[in-house]
Formats: C-alpha cells, structure tokens, sequence
C-alpha cells in the first residue's frame, strides 16, 4: 500500500482522523506494518500494551473471555487506542481472522505526534474527556438504579 493510502486509512481512524495532514503523513510513515496469516495472534489478553493498531486489510477477532462473542475490528478500525496514551495490559486477545494487514502506532510515536502537533492533542484531549464524562455519568446512573433496587428488595 502506498504512503498515501495509508494516510487516507488513517484519516479514517476513529481519534486519528483528528490529526491533520502533516501530522498524518508522519504517522504514515512512522508506524510499522505487520502482516498476519489467518489465525495468528497479534496479542493476547494480559500481554503488556505498546501502542495501538489500525486494520488495513482483514479482519482482528477480539476475544476479551473465552465463551464470549468476539468483537470483529475491519478496515480503518484503531484496536488499542487507551494503549496509545499508557501503559497497561491488553484486555483482549486479537487474532487475525484471515490475512490481515495493521499498522502499529507506538506509545512513544503518539507522545511525539502530540507533542509536535498540540492542536491536534487539545483535540484528543477534548473528545477523550467527553467520552470519560459520559461513562462516568452513565456508571453513576447504574449504581443508582442498583442501590434502588438493593433497597427495594
């Protein structure tokens, strides 16, 4: 795939598609690609983070527990996106459900992008804390209906 295809996948990155051109084009040419044979694993669940991954071609098979439906990530799909900004472990084992194509964004690569690009980061900043706020709100809305229904009973 071309630099340039990879830079119109990557626009197309939920959280990515923040970034402008420049920045894109670095990222483009940063990340590192990595091809997978149909059931190959990437990573497994507890395996410690080191950046996200962005599906160019394929498909990843998320299994978060065994018996569990998995989450399919497609084309354009970033898989590890809390794993660009910190460290921790992979909640989820991602294998390749036929030959698939991803780029790897590093932690260190995302700390660089944010640092050259700061209206790209205030950017992130805002959509992630939005998202935080509203989980937050949404767990404080399911702890007040289990202490209704705690009392209740």
């Amino acid at each position: 795939m071309a630099l340039g295809d990879d830079i119109t996948l990557l626009s197309r990155a939920p959280l990515l598609s923040l970034l402008d051109e420049e920045a894109l084009r670095l990222l483009a040419f940063a990340a590192d690609r990595r091809n997978l044979h149909a059931g190959e694993v990437l990573f497994h669940r507890g395996d410690p983070t080191d950046g996200g991954y962005v599906v160019v071609e394929g498909a990843l098979a998320l299994h978060a527990r065994p018996g569990e439906p998995a989450f399919v990530a497609g084309p354009g799909d970033l898989v590890g996106r809390t794993a660009l900004f910190t460290s921790m472990r992979r909640p989820a084992t991602a294998t390749a459900q036929s030959a698939t194509s991803v780029l790897h964004v590093s932690a260190s690569l995302m700390r660089r992008m944010l640092e050259e690009f700061p209206q790209a980061a205030s950017r992130m900043h805002a959509v992630v804390a939005a998202e935080l706020t509203a989980t937050v709100e949404g767990l404080a809305r399911v702890r007040e209906r289990l202490v209704a229904m705690d009392a209740a009973s």
